[in-house]
C-alpha cells in the first residue's frame, strides 16, 4: 500500500474551544488571561472551590468555570484551540501511541492511516491521546491499540449485523457512535474486507 502524507486534522472539538476562547470576554466581561489572573489573585485555594466561587461569585457556567481553574492550574488542553497547535500536537500522540511496548505496531497504524486516506478527499484524522478518530462528518472509525499486539478498528456501522471477521461491541445498545470492530495483528489483515468495512461506514454518513 502506497505510503501517504502523515498529516493530522483538528479535532471538532477544537473549534468549539476557539469560539469559546474568542467569545470569552464579550459573555462574560473578561478574557481567559484575565479570569486566570482573577482565579490565582483572588480565588480559594482548592480546584473545587476555585470552581464553585467563579459559578457563584461571577456567574460562569460550569463549563466554562472548569475550563478556567484547569487553564489557572496548567492543566486541561486550552492551547488546542488553536488548529495549528493541535496538529503539531497531534504528531505527538501518535509517536507515544506507538512507542514502546507498542512499537511493533506502527506499520499496522501506518497501513490504516493510508486506508482512511483513499476512502474520500473529506476525510479528516484526529488523534488523541489513547485513539485514532477518523472523520467524514461524524466519526465513521477509530485506531485503537488496544494491546502490545492487536490494534482494535472499530467502525460507525449502525445496525448492521456483525459477520466474518467483524464483531459487535455493543456500542449501539450504548449510544456510542463505534458499533464494530475488527482486531488487527499484521499489515497482512489490513485487506479487502477491513477496506469494505470502513467504506460502508464513510458511505453511511454520506
Amino acid at each position: 500500500m502506497a505510503k501517504a502524507k502523515q498529516r493530522y486534522d483538528p479535532h471538532p472539538g477544537v473549534a468549539m474551544i476557539r469560539k469559546w476562547i474568542d467569545t470569552l470576554k464579550e459573555k462574560s466581561g473578561r478574557d481567559l488571561d484575565e479570569w486566570v489572573a482573577l482565579v490565582l489573585k483572588k480565588g480559594p485555594a482548592s480546584t473545587k472551590d476555585r470552581r464553585d466561587w467563579l459559578k457563584k461569585e461571577h456567574n460562569l457556567g460550569t463549563n466554562s468555570a472548569a475550563r478556567i481553574v484547569d487553564h489557572a492550574e496548567g492543566k486541561g488542553d486550552l492551547e488546542e484551540g488553536d488548529p495549528k497547535k493541535y496538529v503539531a500536537r497531534a504528531v505527538e500522540y501518535v509517536d507515544a501511541l506507538f512507542s514502546g511496548p507498542k512499537a511493533a505496531l506502527r506499520p499496522i497504524y501506518d497501513d490504516l492511516y493510508d486506508l482512511a486516506r483513499s476512502i474520500g478527499d473529506d476525510i479528516k484524522l484526529s488523534p488523541g491521546k489513547t485513539l485514532v478518530s477518523i472523520y467524514r462528518n461524524h466519526v465513521i472509525a477509530q485506531i485503537k491499540p488496544t494491546t502490545r499486539t492487536r490494534i482494535d478498528f472499530g467502525f460507525a456501522l449502525g445496525d448492521t449485523k456483525a459477520s466474518g471477521r467483524l464483531t459487535d461491541t455493543g456500542g449501539r445498545a450504548k449510544g456510542d457512535r463505534i458499533t464494530h470492530r475488527i482486531g488487527i495483528t499484521s499489515v497482512d489483515e489490513v485487506d479487502d474486507e477491513v477496506k469494505r468495512w470502513l467504506k460502508k461506514a464513510y458511505e453511511l454518513d454520506a
